[in-house]
């Protein structure tokens, strides 16, 4: 967790961070790259979670449920990526951007896999299952997807190069 919380701290040369201060005896209770990145991360993961559901509701009226979820989830994950690349991470530009896509797909990957396992699992325990039983479903998925994401994004996607 403590490599989560100081991955920006990567290519300094002393025992100093980038504010200054010496952390030699452990590190700091919240960094200043982690406060600042939560809270947009946390806006901009409600956003893309109510944009997911909703479109996936809408094609569950012409769609099975993985296919429903296949689509949502990737419509969902490229405007999250690149909402989080400028938001979240301060990157502007479009240097980097479809790298930042094809590792953001990982992320994407392990959220379909958690979404789709879901589904699955409802399709054999609660064949016919209503709308909401769906969709509380996904919602479970996507908060564990949420976490390894930002895991994710922070260490390998847009640190500090």
């Amino acid at each position: 967790m403590n490599e989560i919380l100081s991955a920006d701290r990567g290519g300094h040369d002393g025992p100093n961070d980038r504010d200054g201060h010496d952390h030699r005896d452990g590190p700091r209770a919240e960094p200043p790259a982690v406060r600042r990145q939560l809270p947009s991360f946390l806006v901009i993961g409600v956003l893309s979670t109510l944009f997911y559901l909703a479109l996936f509701v809408a094609l569950r009226l012409v769609a099975s449920s993985q296919v429903a979820n296949l689509v949502a989830l990737a419509v969902s994950a490229v405007a999250n990526t690149a909402a989080n690349r400028r938001f979240t991470f301060g990157i502007t530009g479009s240097d980097g951007a479809v790298r930042h896509q094809l590792q953001g797909a990982v992320a994407f990957l392990i959220g379909l896999g958690l979404s789709s396992g879901v589904l699955a699992l409802l399709d054999a325990a609660v064949p016919h299952a209503s709308r909401v039983v769906e969709v509380t479903g996904l919602v479970v998925a996507n908060g564990l997807a949420t976490v390894a994401r930002f895991v994710l994004l922070k260490l390998w996607v847009f640190r500090k190069r």
